[in-house]
């Protein structure tokens, strides 16, 4: 069962949403917020959220000001909107994806497939198989296959991601957020930046906010990620009676 928000200021914004939502098969409605502020307060005590649905225009604190402090909490994130002009900020906020008002069910309903493309399955069937095919930039379209247990690290490079994986770097035509949508469901991938997502299994140190993984390959943990990474180290470190 997929959870999900919605944040917008109108209320008839949420009633049309909360319609579309319950015809969603797999989704959970968790909480409508009409105020943005009491949205801010109120999410980080739900954990992690599958889906977030924010419009964009809001008083006291907007759409795309309180992505920053959400996209932490949410693996999915879709700005609703009745503005097109915010389509360059939206992807700037690594949203992913954008709904301009007024909009149909049926272009609701794509836009849920794009990131939840098992809407009819069982959990079960929810865990991806140990490898995924993916076309490289830098070798003619070439499909490659590349196996989840070899990942290192998925590196956003605006329109395309670099997957950094022990045998070679791969340039890919994809979004970081459709790199994260994949790796969701599968168990070891971690994201504590906006610009990578980094497999656990190998990180290679931690100084401070710097995470050094085992190619050498380096990255500081990002503002809004800080509390979660914080959460993630204290999990997995050994404690001893020693200081």
């Amino acid at each position: 069962m997929y959870t999900c928000i919605i944040i917008d200021d109108e209320q008839h914004a949420v009633d049309a949403l909360k319609k579309y939502v319950g015809k969603l098969p797999n989704f959970q409605l968790i909480a409508c917020f009409t105020d943005p502020i009491e949205a801010f307060n109120s999410i980080p005590t739900f954990g992690n959220i599958d889906l977030i649905l924010l419009d964009i225009d809001m008083p006291e604190i907007n759409g795309l000001e309180l992505s920053g402090a959400l996209r932490g909490k949410t693996s999915r994130l879709i700005f609703t909107t009745g503005h097109s002009r915010y389509g360059y900020e939206a992807f700037k906020a690594d949203a992913n994806d954008f709904l301009l008002k007024p909009y149909t069910f049926g272009e609701f309903f794509l836009s849920i497939s794009k990131l939840f493309p098992v809407l009819n399955v069982n959990d079960e069937q929810k865990v991806p198989v140990g490898s995924f095919f993916v076309k490289s930039k830098e070798e003619n379209s070439t499909i490659l296959n590349i196996r989840f247990e070899d990942i290192i690290a998925v590196e956003s490079k605006m329109n395309y991601v670099m997957i950094h994986t022990i045998h070679r770097k791969v340039t890919a035509y994809m979004t970081l957020s459709e790199m994260a949508q994949i790796l969701s469901r599968h168990a070891g991938f971690q994201r504590f930046q906006r610009s990578f997502i980094i497999a656990e299994r190998y990180i290679d140190s931690i100084t401070g906010n710097c995470i050094q993984m085992s190619t050498g390959l380096q990255m500081t943990v990002g503002e809004y990620y800080r509390k979660d990474f914080s959460q993630f180290v204290s999990k997995k470190l050994i404690k001893t009676g020693r200081r």
